[in-house]
């Protein structure tokens, strides 16, 4: 009997592709049989419409989660995809012919992978680097076969490296029990071709060419049962792609660095034009370079094209390949420093581009809901894989006469963390300054393939972006264990503007709220209550029911906190949070008790068995607040700092203090006076004891506040102000850093 037609293929290779295409011219197959997962052939109608627009991918992906996920990506160079085209033209059979992807799946998760070696094709890569004196395999199959020159020298060229490959690697890689597996099943699908009744020489049978050799002994599976492969239940969707993510080399099968590159290939292959890329690449990359600023003559041009010829001569080719292009013009345009044209580089050789989908093709619901919205919210020029800036106002536009237009960037605010809260990375969002924090967002976004593979792990959790994030937020009410992990679903229910999920967060706190709860976790909920009751009215968000909630926490945290404040240093600065937390709480809503307030913090700062620092704080933030006279701020210095109270604690209390009002610190003269008698009456020991907490204390203090300091203590000491700055500025000496340095080992219980 006859044998098929084997054409082996590397998965990205416009030689390949192009060759491929006049083979099949020739053998004018009745079936064309290509490596990819069995299961795919009902998408191969939409991977050839012609709204489709590779680069292109087929995601697999778990009915269950945890969802786990298979790609076969498609660039308009790919062999396999040029096969199903060229089918498609000329109304030939075409099927995929590799395990079902839910086999792959099954495998994936049962890890079904060799213990007999590692990476033995790797190795085998790296000899033969070695042995070709290029700068990896690639160059080499780029010389060799990309530049083959013709269908023959292909084909023989690629099946014969496969079969070298596979002679030096057979056994030794990690998973060969997958490849062992997956031929046999490929050699199947061959037979029942075949006894169907299509002649084997009528049988193209398009596949890597590493598996050309297990294939050809399709007559020896007769026998062999495959019904007993692992399963798992899976879904599949055809997806947009990008030359970014091909050149990462993640997915099916093999990856290439500079997939713009290779296009240029592809162009040139069809334009029957072999120096096209070599033009194309080096103008291309001094278009970069002149667009942003860097002058690049044609003259340079020329030479680097000359260049590029003469490097492919002394190293055996007759073409440039693209180690050539690079060396060319980093001579010639880069000035020999690759930093000069490593950014137009990365422009020339991977580039932009992004696939497109005719619209409903093979989405899942939650994809097309996001398609949707994406059109309604008019952030469609958005889908691109450079990022970019994108700045809202969520207040009412009143120029325009639909409610629709007028709220715009707030639906958009609403849509980007709903997309955020289901965790799709299509959007960030970024810091903005306080002044127009309550109305005003900035986000940079950017489309990617793993957004858009997030979306479909998100199918799992509803059919539309809004039902998803609904569902996220539930499960995390339902798993928290604290109140400010409710608090914080509120809040992100809030920035979603999705008043139910506010509503059963809310209830789910109210529950919670009953038991007992540490200061810390009062405060932090308390806080993000306060931001939601706030802000909550610009996202059409009714906040009132809330209100209730944040008074009785404040209140319970009230109560605690000075039993909170006796603690040991570490623990400290989990109050002082607390405290900034619920000062900012009181100070932005009138239903909380102000008095109480201020009563809980005055008994904290005049305490003398609690913690100093946590005392000397809420000195500091009544200060603050205009609740301490200087005549109060001047006897609790005179009281805290004096002799007979030991160092740790005197300097543990200025610390605290001096957290919060540097400069109102700063203009109090007694203050710095009362400072210098205390220090001046420590013995050398104590004197040490409390440098560990001054160090601290001006540690936060910026050079023009230590400078100020400076002047204060000249004044005092009768100095030039001027002298004492340069004097404390000054680096230290060698005995005086050892000491500062054994500071940090200074033991209090000695």
């Amino acid at each position: 009997m006859n044998n098929p037609n084997f054409y082996g293929i590397r998965h990205l290779s416009p030689a390949g592709a192009y060759y491929l295409r006049r083979y099949l011219e020739e053998k004018k197959p009745r079936l064309v049989l290509i490596e990819g997962p069995s299961d795919f052939n009902d998408l191969l109608h939409d991977m050839v419409r012609q709204e489709t627009k590779p680069p292109i991918a087929v995601l697999a992906y778990t009915k269950e989660a945890p969802v786990r996920t298979i790609l076969y990506p498609f660039a308009s160079y790919s062999p396999e995809y040029q096969a199903i085209l060229w089918c498609h033209e000329n109304g030939v059979e075409c099927q995929f012919m590799d395990l079902p992807s839910e086999t792959f799946l099954a495998i994936s998760e049962r890890g079904m992978e060799s213990s007999d070696g590692e990476e033995g094709r790797i190795s085998v890569y790296e000899k033969l680097d070695e042995k070709s004196g290029e700068d990896g395999h690639e160059t080499f199959w780029e010389r060799v076969l990309e530049q083959a020159g013709s269908c023959e020298a292909y084909h023989l060229g690629a099946n014969s490296f496969g079969a070298n490959i596979r002679e030096l690697t057979e056994g030794m890689e990690s998973d060969w029990a997958e490849t062992v597996l997956r031929e046999a099943y490929m050699r199947q699908q061959i037979k029942n071709a075949v006894d169907s009744g299509i002649a084997p020489e009528n049988i193209v049978v398009v596949t890597g060419a590493y598996h050309v050799e297990g294939l050809k002994r399709w007559q020896d599976e007769a026998g062999e049962d495959l019904s007993k492969m692992p399963k798992t239940e899976a879904n599949h969707t055809l997806m947009p792609y990008s030359h970014y993510r091909l050149s990462t080399r993640a997915g099916y099968g093999a990856g290439n660095k500079a997939p713009a590159y290779y296009s240029l290939l592809w162009e040139g292959l069809n334009r029957g034009e072999p120096l096209f890329a070599t033009y194309s690449y080096l103008t291309k990359l001094a278009v970069y370079q002149r667009e942003n600023g860097n002058p690049v003559s044609s003259a340079s041009v020329i030479e680097a094209v000359r260049l590029a010829q003469s490097l492919a001569q002394l190293r055996g080719g007759n073409i440039p390949a693209l180690r050539d292009l690079r060396d060319a013009a980093l001579t010639c345009i880069g000035e020999g420093n690759v930093s000069n044209i490593i950014l137009a580089t990365a422009d020339t050789e991977i580039g932009t581009a992004i696939g497109a989908l005719p619209d409903g093709v093979s989405r899942t619901s939650i994809q097309e809901d996001f398609y949707r919205q994406l059109h309604d919210l008019k952030l469609e020029k958005y889908r691109d894989i450079t990022a970019q800036d994108l700045q809202l106002d969520l207040r009412e536009n009143r120029r325009v006469n639909s409610e629709k237009s007028a709220f715009i960037d707030l639906y958009r605010s609403f849509f980007l963390h709903r997309l955020r809260v289901i965790n799709v990375s299509f959007a960030r969002q970024q810091t903005v300054n306080q002044d127009n924090a309550t109305w005003s967002e900035h986000w940079v976004v950017r489309w990617t393939p793993e957004a858009e593979i997030e979306l479909v792990e998100s199918a799992l959790k509803g059919d539309t972006i809004d039902g998803a994030a609904s569902f996220a937020m539930k499960e995390r009410v339902e798993n928290a264990v604290n109140m400010a992990e409710i608090a914080l679903v509120i809040e992100d229910a809030c920035y979603c503007g999705m008043e139910e999920a506010v509503g059963y967060a809310t209830a789910a706190l109210q529950k919670m709220a009953v038991d007992a709860a540490s200061v810390e976790d009062l405060a932090d909920t308390a806080h993000r209550l306060s931001v939601v009751i706030q802000y909550g009215t610009i996202r059409k968000i009714k906040s009132e029911p809330l209100e209730p909630i944040l008074h009785q926490l404040f209140y319970r945290a009230c109560l605690i906190l000075e039993g909170a404040c006796v603690c040991d240093d570490a623990a400290s600065k989990a109050v002082i949070a607390a405290i900034e937390k619920l000062n900012s709480a009181e100070l932005a809503h009138e239903f909380l008790d102000h008095d109480e307030w201020i009563k809980v913090l005055s008994h904290i700062s005049d305490r003398d068995d609690l913690n100093t620092k946590l005392s000397g704080f809420a000195a500091a933030v009544l200060l603050e607040r205009g609740c301490m006279s200087t005549e109060q701020l001047q006897t609790e210095v005179s009281r805290r700092l004096s002799v007979g109270i030991p160092a740790d604690l005197g300097a543990g209390w200025f610390e605290g203090l001096a957290m919060k009002n540097k400069y109102a610190l700063i203009a109090r003269l007694s203050l710095w006076e009362s400072l210098n008698v205390y220090l001046t009456t420590l013995d050398d020991e104590e004197f040490k004891r409390a440098l560990v907490f001054l160090r601290r204390a001006f540690a936060d203090f910026s050079a023009t506040e230590k400078d100020e300091i400076a002047e204060n203590l000249g004044e005092i000491l009768g100095l030039n102000g001027q002298e004492v700055s340069e004097v404390v500025n000054a680096a230290l000496d060698e005995d005086a850093q050892q000491m500062i340095d054994s500071l940090d080992d200074f033991d209090f219980d000695l």
